[in-house]
C-alpha cells in the first residue's frame, strides 16, 4: 500500500520506496527465521555463531561491528549463547581487559548443522529476482548505507561499508 501522502513529490516517493522497502524486510526476515528453522537460535544468536564460524575468534566490539548492533545487545546475546554451552569467552593472558569469543565444539556442530539450510533458504527467498536484479539491489542497498553513514547521524554510527 502506497503512502496517502499528498505534498512534496519527491517525500512521497521516498516514503512510497520506504514502505515497500520495509515490507520487503519483513517479509524476508518472516520467511528466514519462521519457527524451528534456527534450531532455537534467535537471529542475532545465529548471527553471531556464523560470523565466529567464518571469520574465527572475534572480540565483542568485533561482533557487534559486523552485526550492526549495539555492544548492549551483543552481551546479552553472548551471555545466552554461553548458556548454552555454543560459545567461550577467554581472557588474554598479556591483557585481562581483551576478551575473545570463540566457538565451542557443540556451537561449531550447531552452525555447521543450521548454516547451509540458512544459506539455501536466503537462495531460495530471493530467486524472484535475476542474478542482474541481486546485484542492482545490493548495490543500491550499500550504496543508501553508505550516503547514511556519511550524513554522521548519531543514530547510524554502527553502520559500516563492508558487504
Amino acid at each position: 500500500m502506497p503512502t496517502h501522502y499528498q505534498g512534496d513529490p519527491q517525500i512521497k516517493l521516498a516514503l512510497d520506496t520506504f514502505i515497500k522497502f520495509t515490507r520487503a524486510s519483513s517479509a524476508l526476515e518472516s520467511y528466514l527465521f519462521h519457527d524451528g528453522i534456527l534450531e532455537g537460535l534467535t537471529p542475532s544468536q545465529f548471527g553471531v555463531l556464523e560470523t565466529l564460524y567464518h571469520l574465527g575468534p572475534l572480540c565483542q566490539g568485533e561482533i557487534s561491528h559486523k552485526l550492526l548492533k549495539s555492544t548492549g545487545n551483543i552481551t546479552l546475546v553472548l551471555d545466552n549463547l554461553e548458556k548454552r554451552g555454543l560459545i567461550e569467552r577467554q581472557r588474554s593472558r598479556e591483557d585481562r581487559r581483551m576478551v575473545t569469543i570463540v566457538l565451542t565444539e557443540a556451537g561449531r556442530e550447531l552452525i555447521e548443522r543450521v548454516f547451509p539450510r540458512q544459506a539455501a533458504l536466503i537462495a531460495e527467498a530471493f530467486s524472484p529476482l535475476s542474478s542482474e536484479e541481486q546485484r542492482t539491489l545490493g548495490e543500491l542497498c550499500k550504496k543508501l548505507g553508505l550516503a547514511l553513514q556519511q550524513k554522521n547521524s548519531p543514530h547510524l554510527t554502527h553502520i559500516h561499508s563492508t558487504p
